[in-house]
């Protein structure tokens, strides 16, 4: 299915100097060596492949797409890398909520780069937990709409030019044997405009990300120990969402339906992989119509015993967003490039909730009146970002019409945005099949 367009991103990258970034590393590792606040966690602890309790400290980040400086630049900022580029975070847990390829040219770069941190964190008692986009799905089962030019010449060596040919010898055949009419009729320029869609590359991204292709392929097999889904403490983290027909699912029941979907990479048979409603794809906690309950938000929380839900997956003009007063918290700032370069990260350090920027770290507000002082808060930090004064704009018009309600009086639409006016029919909480 086609990506939804995100406009009034800022074309301008988040900047900082050397400075600020060191002096917020030196922040960030003082934080971490607090002593825990009323709610103390003696030690962290793995309760099964999904759960964790007990971490100190808690970084999440969003949706990558490519964007290896930004990346870092983000890494740096919370603390977690020092300037060598290796782990510095002691025994913080880092959350990446998927979407690291596509759009972007750095996604290998990015991946080799969290395979060595994950090793580092290990070593230090902290560690850095990897979920599964829609954009890592994507890949494996062939929907490639959305990989950049650079991705693909990330593959390409010196056999690319034969291996390429080698398949077009195939194509060929196999369409000679399907249909000798339409092969007869091939236009001249049919090599010219296939290379267009194949360039140099092409095969090996298929061979190290199609199960089709190659079972054992490296990134394949990367994207399989990924999970959809994980709770640390009483956060629960995934990609897009979990709307009301995933609500009663455990944690490891997703994680089950997609990598059994993923082995089997049909994208004509509809699956969790690709179900609009899904935990990949799923928007409606993040204000995008028909937009979750606040019941459905309860119950969700009540089946995981959880206090809060991130999710990544929708751009958010370059702020850490709380919703349904901090109980859903959205993480994808649009840090890539491609999405205004807006660095940005959710702390939790005991039972207290930062947003995290290059010039500044924020309280999160408990309850969504709060959130107009926060979004001016974040916009002193990111003077050039005009997206973020659309927001708070649109936040005052939802509050007018709020108040208008309240009086009696008639009212002009709300952004869809900001309003719960189109609630979704699905239950409450059911279970998926």
């Amino acid at each position: 299915m086609p990506e939804r367009a995100h406009p009034g991103h800022s074309s301008e990258p988040a900047v900082t100097t050397a400075t600020t970034i060191r002096v917020r590393v030196l922040l960030a590792t003082l934080v971490m060596l607090l002593p825990a606040g009323p709610a103390a966690f003696a030690a962290a602890r793995q309760v099964d492949a999904y759960h964790w309790t007990g971490v100190e400290r808690i970084v999440a980040i969003g949706d990558l797409h490519g964007d290896y400086q930004s990346y870092l630049l983000t890494l740096r900022t919370a603390g977690l890398i020092d300037e060598r580029d290796q782990w510095s975070g002691g025994k913080t847990h880092l959350v990446q909520l998927g979407d690291i390829p596509d759009r972007g040219a750095d996604t290998l770069q990015i991946i080799a780069h969290m395979k060595k941190l994950a090793a580092q964190a290990k070593r230090k008692g902290g560690h850095v937990h990897n979920l599964m986009g829609n954009h890592e799905a994507m890949n494996t089962y062939g929907d490639l709409r959305y990989v950049s030019a650079g991705e693909f010449a990330a593959f390409a060596g010196r056999d690319s030019a034969q291996l390429r040919d080698r398949y077009y010898e195939n194509v060929l055949a196999d369409i000679k044997a399907r249909d000798p009419a339409a092969f007869a009729n091939l236009p001249e320029n049919h090599r010219e405009e296939w290379n267009r869609s194949h360039p140099l590359g092409w095969v090996e991204h298929q061979q190290a990300w199609n199960p089709k292709w190659n079972p054992k392929g490296e990134y394949f097999e990367w994207v399989m120990d990924t999970e959809v889904a994980i709770q640390i403490n009483d956060l629960v983290f995934l990609h897009g969402g979990l709307s009301s027909g995933y609500c009663r699912n455990s944690l490891s029941s997703l994680t089950d339906k997609a990598r059994a979907a993923l082995r089997e990479s049909d994208p004509a048979t509809p699956d969790i992989l690709t179900d609009e409603l899904g935990p990949l794809w799923y928007r409606g906690l993040s204000g995008v119509e028909p937009v979750a309950s606040d019941e459905t938000v309860e119950a969700i929380l009540a089946q995981h015993g959880a206090r809060h839900i991130v999710v990544g997956h929708t751009p958010t003009e370059g702020a850490i967003w709380p919703r349904y007063s901090a109980r859903v918290i959205q993480v994808d700032t649009g840090l890539s490039e491609y999405y205004g370069g807006h660095v940005g990260y959710l702390e939790v350090s005991g039972d207290t909730l930062y947003a995290g920027y290059p010039n500044g770290r924020v309280a999160l507000p408990g309850s969504d009146a709060e959130r107009p002082d926060y979004l001016r808060k974040v916009m002193s930090l990111q003077p050039g970002n005009t997206g973020l004064q659309k927001q708070l704009d649109a936040l005052q018009v939802a509050a007018s019409a709020t108040s208008a309600e309240d009086s009696g009086q008639d009212s002009a639409s709300t952004p869809a945005s900001e309003s719960a006016a189109t609630v979704s029919d699905q239950p409450i909480c059911g279970i998926s099949p």
